[in-house]
Parts: C-alpha cells; structure tokens; sequence
C-alpha cells in the first residue's frame, strides 16, 4: 500500500508534509475484524499491561493469529490468570512476566531477561489523572509509568526489535494529548501545583513523540513505531480514579469523541502491530484506524502540532536517555 509519495521528503518532514494514511477499518471496527487472515505463527510479541482491558484483547488477537504473545504486568497473577484464558482459548503459547513500568529497575530486570528476537511490542499500559504520586526514581508517577517507564523498555530491547527484521513498535497514547505539551522546564511537577491532567497529557504527548524519534532513529534496522488513541473506552482499570474527566480536560460542547468497546479499542492496536495494510508505515499517530488529521480546537480528536515536532521529539529522547540510563 502506499504511504506517501514517490519522492519522499526528508524524515523530519514526513509528519506533516507526506500522503495521509487511510485503511478499509473504521471507528467500529473490532480487533478480530482487523486481525482476520494475518498469519503470525512465528512471530514474537509483548503487550504491556494486558492482564485486562484493551491490553488483553490486543493480546488475545494476536494470539488468535498464531503469535506467541507475552503479557507483561505490573500483577504476576493476574496476568498469569490471563495468558492461560488467552491460551487457553487460542491454542497458542502465551507467557506471563512480571514488569513495573514505575520502576527503572524492574524494567532493566525484564530487559536482561528476554532473550531471542522481538517481533511485536505493544506499549499499552497506562495510569490517567492519579492523586500526585513519586515513583522510586523520584518521577512523577503518570509521566514515568506512560512514558519513561515505556522508554526504558523499548530501548533496552531494541536489540532484540532489530534482530527480528520488520519488528513493529506500537505505542498507546491518547486524545488527552491534546491538553498539554511536553513541559520540559517541569516535567516531574516540582517546581508548579500538580495537576492530574495535565500531567496525563504530557504522557501521552511524550508517548506519541517517542514514536515520532524511535522512527527516525531506527528506520535502519526495519522498525516501525507508531502511536495511536485507542478512543474512549470506560470500565477498564484505567479510569479508576475518575468517574468523568472534568470540563478543563473535555470541555463542554467538544465534539467528535470516539466511544467504544473494548474490542473496538483495541482495533487500532492491532492493525498497528500486525496488518498488511499498514507495512512499512512508521513515525505515524492513528486514531479510529486512520492516520489522524491535524487537531481542531473543540473537535475531541486529531493530532497536536506540537506532539509531531521533530524538535521537541530529539530533546525529549535526550532527556529521557538522561533520567532513565538506557541503553547502558
């Protein structure tokens, strides 16, 4: 399928300047439907946080595929519970580890674990608009749990990607994005008053340009990484601090909100991680299995210019590099 013109721009400019991305899928569009006909048996995947939720259901359609699926989680039991449902239901091998994105030490522990290629990663956990938390590296517990944590794992197994030949990154980010930038001068709330959302919208902002970079950066080794909001989705894990976002994050009469199931959550995940029709698209921002247009001021979707800035993509790698010492 195409994906951009004959004459591609440099690299930087592709996120604004190339074809945009359409597929046959939709906002209805469920991960069985997606996942239908794709072959995996062979391949090699890791969903993050996919003991329930959209996690799960991004697990279990790669493993209907033929995948041998690895649920990684901060809750060993609970993903053990569901790698045998998934298995159970699929006929595939599906592991369970254990894996704190909230603590660098626990990632570096899976890292050095994992061994033999990777052919799939699926960065799907998350936490949205906790109470002010530190984690044990001192970090704001939403950006070092959705980004860095996430950071920390993808560069640490980019050998493993790389060795694989066509790996695909998916990274989860959000339509939360949308309420704030990356705040660089601040970005453990150390400094100013912590605010819930926005420091979830700065992970998911982080989220989407970690996409952006690792294309850049790892174009050479055939990885694509892509990122994408999966909708709203209510009753997973989570929304369990929140019952409805308040008006300063969904303000009154925004329109244009993606409501849906879990299965239909999970569609663009897996069309991401592992259909044909997107071969070869990398450094990308998805939503409704569409590449995403430009974000419109009371539209509750699209994309945020800053989100796509190379500039901000470099310095935020960097700093990240800083704060998480991965790849040492």
């Amino acid at each position: 399928m195409p994906h951009g013109s004959a004459h591609s721009p440099p690299q930087e400019e592709q996120n604004t300047m190339s074809e945009r991305i359409t597929t046959p899928y939709g906002a209805t569009s469920t991960a069985a439907e997606v996942i239908a006909g794709v072959d995996l048996t062979g391949k090699r995947a890791l969903v993050t946080g996919a003991a329930g939720g959209l996690g799960y259901e991004t697990a279990r359609a790669l493993s209907s595929a033929g995948a041998e699926v690895t649920i990684a989680a901060r809750n060993l039991d609970a993903a053990t519970r569901a790698a045998q449902e998934i298995q159970t239901g699929t006929g595939t091998p599906v592991h369970a580890a254990r894996l704190d994105l909230a603590d660098l030490d626990s990632v570096r522990e899976f890292v050095a674990g994992w061994s033999g290629p990777l052919h799939i990663l699926v960065n799907n956990a998350g936490v949205m608009a906790t109470p002010e938390q530190r984690t044990v590296d001192g970090h704001e517990l939403q950006f070092a749990t959705n980004h860095l944590g996430h950071f920390a794992l993808a560069v640490g197994l980019h050998g493993a990607l790389a060795a694989a030949g066509g790996a695909r990154v998916v990274v989860l980010s959000s339509v939360g994005h949308v309420n704030g930038p990356v705040r660089f001068d601040d970005y453990d709330f150390t400094t100013g008053p912590y605010d819930p959302w926005l420091a979830y919208a700065q992970s998911k902002t982080a989220n989407i340009l970690f996409a952006i970079e690792a294309a850049k950066r790892w174009a050479e080794d055939g990885i694509t990484v892509n990122a994408l909001n999966p909708g709203r989705i209510w009753g997973t894990n989570l929304g369990r601090h929140i019952d409805t976002p308040p008006q300063s994050f969904d303000p009154k009469g925004s329109t244009g909100v993606s409501e849906k199931n879990v299965e239909q959550g999970a569609a663009t995940s897996v069309l991401l991680a592992a259909s044909p029709v997107v071969e070869g698209v990398t450094g990308r921002y998805f939503e409704d299995c569409q590449e995403a247009e430009p974000f419109t001021p009371g539209v509750r979707r699209g994309v945020a210019e800053y989100a796509l800035d190379a500039h901000n993509a470099r310095r935020l790698w960097d700093l990240s590099i800083e704060l998480t010492r991965a790849g040492d």
